[in-house]
């Protein structure tokens, strides 16, 4: 369902950048939130990192698909579809990890918004395997074993940075 209302308003390059803008936007903010918040536990400074990552890396991540498009020799059209859609999912799923920041203490901010960002990788996941004819069950696990790694590996390094640059 989704699918068939993402592709008649947008296309099929919609549904890559999309795909690519929603995961991207998930991830890296995750990493960055939790990095920034266990090596700084500073709010300011955490807000911060949401609000460049989602304008940075929106304008980079869109390029990024802009350029694969063209190597992929696909239309104007498609390439801009891809582009657009790209930016605008990262920018608004990473502006929306802002709303928890703003109305919480960092540290449930922090956990609400691991608990947020698992839950968009779930079901978009599922929608993928459900639309691919896949085990759903495979698909989402394989996609939350990467997330939870990411923030995992964050949560240490900046645990390292405080360590050392403390």
């Amino acid at each position: 369902m989704i699918k068939k209302i993402r592709n008649k308003m947008f296309g099929h390059r919609f549904g890559a950048g999309f795909s690519f803008g929603i995961t991207s936007a998930v991830i890296t903010t995750l990493g960055l939130m939790v990095g920034l918040t266990s090596g700084t536990h500073s709010k300011l400074v955490v807000v911060g990192g949401v609000l460049t990552i989602a304008i940075a890396d929106a304008f980079s991540d869109s390029l990024g698909m802009h350029i694969s498009q063209e190597a992929q020799k696909k239309t104007t059209k498609e390439i801009w579809q891809a582009t657009i859609s790209t930016f605008f999912t990262k920018l608004c799923f990473a502006l929306t990890f802002l709303i928890p920041i703003l109305l919480f203490e960092l540290s449930a901010a922090v956990i609400i918004n691991v608990l947020w960002g698992l839950m968009l990788i779930t079901l978009f996941s599922a929608t993928i395997a459900k639309q691919n004819k896949e085990k759903t069950w495979k698909v989402v696990a394989e996609h939350l074993i990467i997330a939870v790694v990411v923030v995992i590996i964050s949560y240490f390094v900046g645990k390292f940075v405080d360590l050392v640059f403390e």
